[in-house]
């Protein structure tokens, strides 16, 4: 009898580990299975939330045929710990495993409403915008010049929700006084900036701030970006340039990047600037005298004058030999990199060409030819 039992009893253990290991299979399957989501939607997870709500979330809303097995499979794969609060776009047919990826790898939320605080050369702009999951695209709420327009009450009430994010988006070829007033204005930061950085050590990009932070903590981040790319762009440098440290690399890139906003045209504006450089002959360019004349506090707003151009300063470079005393700007990295690894051309002049490049050239005579064309299109321009 005892031996039926026994026989019986391991019968049934068989039976039910094969159902189990069924049932783990299907799960996994599951788990790994394309979601039943038919259009993309935005997650929102906030702080202090658990895996379980926001299971609950996704189950609710149709992103995932079982909660259980979304948080079994997020314990399994030991991200349960890791849920980050922000909002996050969930593409449709989206997997559990996909969606778990998603909401614990942590960087920048996704989608949801944020607020842009844009830092341009010119103007300043606050833009608050939020996105379509079902198209991927973003549409502008409000928009609105700080220095000038009144504060819209879509902006007010938008940035008093918890769940909106904060963005600086710093421009570049701005100069590091109008970088640091335009944090100044934002009201969303917090504290004083002991002193301005040094001009063209701010990395243009875009930075996801929370409200609250400090100032001075947002110049950091800016300046330690901005060591991180000259340094590697620095260490990629070709060889032979007439170039002796960083910061002289430094100065070229701002240059460049005042010279021309064509991503094609860097590295052939680099090239002239090193071929001047190489042959002795002076760099003569207009922003450099521009930036001796503002110090970078602001747009010059009108041409250069000929007793601008004929008096002597540290970044008048009609006046003086090789690069100006320092940066004029805060370059980016395509910049930085065309200057440190510029087109192998003959190119010793530019001018522009009327369609918002420039016309370059290997001799004087050419050159002369390009100025003559560039001045015909001013006039037919002008109405003369």
């Amino acid at each position: 009898m005892w031996r039926n039992i026994t026989s019986n009893f391991f019968s049934l253990m068989v039976v039910i580990l094969m159902v189990l290991g069924a049932l783990i299979a299907l799960a996994q399957s599951k788990y790994t299975a394309e979601g039943p989501l038919t259009q993309a939607i935005c997650l929102q997870v906030k702080s202090g939330t658990n895996m379980r709500k926001v299971s609950d979330d996704l189950a609710a809303r149709g992103a995932v045929s079982s909660g259980v097995i979304f948080r079994v499979g997020a314990d399994y794969s030991d991200k349960s710990q890791s849920l980050k609060a922000g909002s996050f776009l969930i593409p449709e047919k989206a997997t559990m495993a996909d969606i778990v990826e998603i909401i614990t790898r942590g960087g920048r939320s996704t989608c949801g409403t944020e607020i842009i605080y844009r830092i341009g050369v010119r103007l300043n702009q606050v833009q608050v915008r939020e996105l379509d999951p079902a198209t991927g695209k973003y549409f502008e709420m409000v928009s609105f010049n700080p220095a000038e327009d009144a504060v819209p009450d879509d902006y007010t009430k938008t940035r008093s929700k918890a769940d909106v994010r904060l963005r600086i988006a710093m421009a570049e070829g701005v100069t590091s006084w109008q970088v640091v007033q335009a944090l100044k204005a934002a009201d969303f930061l917090e504290g004083d900036v002991a002193e301005i950085p040094p001009e063209g050590m701010l990395a243009p990009d875009s930075y996801e701030v929370r409200a609250g932070d400090s100032r001075a903590s947002v110049l950091e981040k800016m300046q330690a970006a901005q060591i991180r790319i000259l340094e590697d762009a620095w260490a990629a440098r070709a060889e032979g340039l007439p170039l002796k440290n960083k910061q002289e690399a430094l100065i070229l890139a701002s240059i460049v990047e005042k010279e021309t906003g064509i991503a094609k045209e860097r590295r052939q504006v680099a090239s002239v600037f090193i071929n001047r450089l190489r042959q002795g002959m002076r760099l003569q360019t207009d922003p450099t005298v521009i930036y001796g004349i503002t110090k970078g506090q602001g747009v010059l707003g009108r041409g250069l004058r000929r007793s601008e151009l004929r008096r002597r300063t540290d970044y008048n470079t009609y006046q003086i030999d090789g690069l100006p005393k320092g940066p004029i700007a805060n370059p980016g990295k395509a910049a930085i990199e065309a200057a440190l690894n510029p087109d192998s051309t003959e190119y010793i002049f530019f001018v522009a060409d009327g369609t918002g490049g420039h016309a370059f050239s290997k001799t004087l005579k050419e050159h002369n030819a390009n100025v003559a064309k560039w001045r015909v299109i001013e006039a037919q321009r002008s109405g003369n």
